[in-house]
């Protein structure tokens, strides 16, 4: 039944169309914009902060990249200094004799400030100026003693005299008064910052001879404080009026700087003043890194400080890089107004746009609500008449709303053909990168092949060569030879060893020459009949086995080949273990993400020292090997062989205290052949 009007609500006053408009129209312009224009501000703000706080960051990490090149440099240049071959010489000849100046030049040569001549067990002998007599105690050793790398440290005056009593005038460092500085009754600094390393010095046959000690000196080291600000903040970097600054800290006193006092009329450089405490307590405390604005002797930087750290990561100092802050203020300030000014213009002119454009609405919808009120008033020749451009709302209404609803249907579509497209897309690409890396594989093994049979070739000659004179070498010396039978014995081990890095060559680049038949093989059978055979390596090393076998099921592959790969983790493990430990052997299931039997998992874990970040990363390469008599050959050959069955040889970290290596290998494995191929 059609429900009758009520007239009361037909005469009931409304709002008007007009004034809806108008209030649609100005109250974004008037409420939300002006908002809109206070969180852009604010945000902007921020947003320069945050852009002000990366710079320093990217300046500090220049600045730290430049210290770090310098450290390496003191090292590397030690390290050369120590393997000049005049040194060595005077050195075997049992002579201090032209060892002080040959130190003056090298120290010279490769920019150091002082360098020190050690005997072996670190007493020192020379400096370049003389010999020092018996009884002169040299300082602990700051840097790592195999001199490979150079370490910042910090010694007290007495230690840094007996190293380079020349540079002790730069030491003393008074203490400046310094705002918001930590409470401290210190007078003046006298320990010195320097950077140090030890070279060890080998003859000819590998006898240490002695060790060199070199070092900088950074305690107003002005050069060097001054370099690292024209490498951070080069000329045209920074706005006119600022300027950049770079300092080093012992503890929390400038001992190299280029920030000026602030009641200096000549400019002298602020060295002896103070971090302020909030900052030292951050950095120097807690080791972090401060990236704000600071306070700096006399005016606000913006900031970047970071620990400098000793050879056992003791905070001792810090470095920092900063610049004036006042320049980058103005800056902000003059975009932020001028992003203001436009933001209130564009405001009023879409406020005027708004109020015609809504005029255009309103009037057309008045005149048609004036229409339909005569035609209500019994006016049966009322007409709206032809309305500008907006003579068709009414059903501009509805041909949107179906214009909207198959739109709508059509996206829809649109989106599940993008999905299935986009599915079989992703699907494709797999398949393609899948056979381009076993195309690239194929060709890799096909180059290595070809390399290798070359490699062997050339090599096996001349390795039968040096065998079969060795023998009538032997036959023809007869008792003569026994004076030279153990080196005759080395020589027969490295024929022998060379053999073996030809054989092992060969395994991987023609496996389909060295593949055996494959075989149901029991994992724990099989670890145990390894286990036997180096059984005499592992009681020698006195390890400890343990094992834990969770699977029933079998694998397919050669049963040599597994053992060979099972003797030489277990090799690799006794070997790792030289003065005992525990060796814990473990299998599992293995199954897919759905739940289905792939094959077992094996894992041997030992406790030894582990395996290095860089090492894992090079681990399964050939000729990668932490043993100083190892090919580096072994764990490439082994994963190698468990691949050619769809197996696959990984190195696990964080599973035990040593090094973990883990065996995937499949219950229906793929052939040798198709792996070859």
């Amino acid at each position: 039944m059609q429900k009758t009007p009520d007239p009361s609500e037909a005469a009931r006053p409304g709002v008007s169309i007009r004034s809806k408009l108008l209030a649609l129209s100005l109250l974004p312009l008037c409420g939300v914009l002006p908002l809109l224009g206070l969180i852009l501000i604010y945000w902007g703000d921020a947003a320069f902060d945050r852009l002000l706080v990366t710079k320093v960051r990217s300046d500090l990490a220049v600045a730290n990249g430049y210290f770090e090149r310098v450290q390496a440099e003191v090292g590397s240049g030690t390290q050369a200094a120590a393997d000049a071959h005049k040194l060595v010489r005077l050195l075997a000849a049992q002579t201090l004799d032209g060892v002080p100046a040959l130190l003056a030049e090298a120290r010279r040569r490769h920019g150091l400030e002082f360098l020190n001549l050690l005997a072996p067990d670190g007493t020192p002998l020379a400096s370049e100026l003389g010999a020092i007599g018996a009884g002169h105690q040299m300082p602990v050793l700051m840097a790592d003693s195999s001199g490979s790398q150079a370490s910042v440290a910090v010694l007290e005056p007495e230690q840094f005299r007996s190293i380079a009593p020349a540079l002790m005038d730069r030491l003393p460092v008074p203490l400046l008064p310094t705002l918001n500085a930590a409470p401290t009754e210190r007078q003046v600094e006298q320990r010195a910052m320097v950077m140090i390393a030890r070279a060890p010095v080998h003859d000819a046959t590998g006898r240490l001879r002695g060790h060199l000690q070199g070092g900088v000196l950074l305690n107003r080291n002005l050069g060097f404080i001054d370099h690292i600000n024209e490498i951070v903040y080069p000329e045209g970097s920074l706005p006119p009026l600022s300027k950049g600054t770079a300092t080093l800290f012992l503890d929390d006193v400038r001992i190299s700087t280029n920030v000026r006092l602030f009641e200096s009329s000549r400019g002298e450089r602020a060295i002896g003043t103070r971090v302020s405490q909030q900052v030292r307590e951050q950095v120097l405390g807690q080791g972090g890194t401060w990236l704000a604005r600071a306070f700096v002797v006399n005016d606000w930087y913006v900031s970047a400080y970071q620990p400098l750290l000793d050879k056992d990561g003791r905070r001792i100092g810090m470095l920092y890089v900063g610049f004036l802050e006042q320049p980058f203020l103005w800056a902000k300030y003059s975009v932020l107004a001028g992003v203001g000014f436009v933001f209130m213009a564009v405001m009023l002119l879409a406020a005027w746009a708004s109020l015609r454009w809504a005029r255009s609405i309103f009037k057309p919808l008045e005149r048609m609500t004036r229409t339909m009120q005569k035609v209500e008033g019994g006016d049966s020749a009322a007409r709206v008449g032809a309305l500008p451009s907006h003579d068709e709302l009414g059903a501009l209404a509805a041909h949107l709303d179906h214009l909207l609803d198959t739109v709508d249907d059509k996206t829809r579509a649109l989106q599940r053909w993008g999905e299935e497209l986009d599915r079989k897309v992703a699907e494709r690409t797999q398949d393609l990168q899948t056979a381009q890396h076993q195309l690239v594989k194929s060709e890799k093994m096909a180059a290595v092949g070809q390399l290798t049979a070359s490699i062997a070739h050339e090599i096996n000659n001349p390795i039968g060569v040096i065998q079969g004179n060795l023998d009538l070498m032997r036959e023809l010396l007869g008792p003569a030879a026994a004076p030279a039978q153990s080196e005759i014995r080395l020589i027969d081990q490295q024929i022998e060893r060379m053999r073996l890095i030809v054989t092992q060559l060969l395994q991987y680049a023609r496996p389909t020459e060295y593949a055996g038949y494959v075989e149901q093989v029991d994992t724990a059978d099989s670890l145990d009949s390894s286990l036997v055979l180096v059984e005499h390596q592992l009681q020698r090393s006195k390890v400890q086995v343990l094992r834990d076998y969770r699977t029933s099921r079998e694998v397919g592959i050669n049963r040599q080949e597994l053992q060979q790969v099972l003797i030489n983790l277990l090799l690799n493990a006794a070997q790792a273990m030289p003065d005992g430990g525990q060796l814990t052997l473990s299998t599992q299931d293995w199954d897919d993400a759905e739940g289905h039997a792939v094959g077992v998992r094996i894992a041997v874990c030992d406790t030894g020292p582990g395996l290095s970040p860089g090492m894992l990363e090079r681990l399964f390469q050939p000729f990668a090997t932490t043993k100083s008599d190892g090919t580096g050959l072994g764990l490439w050959i082994s994963r190698s062989l468990v691949e050619r069955y769809g197996g696959d040889l990984r190195a696990e970290a964080g599973i035990s205290p040593g090094a973990c290596f883990s065996l995937w290998l499949r219950s229906d494995p793929i052939q040798p052949a198709q792996a070859a191929d």
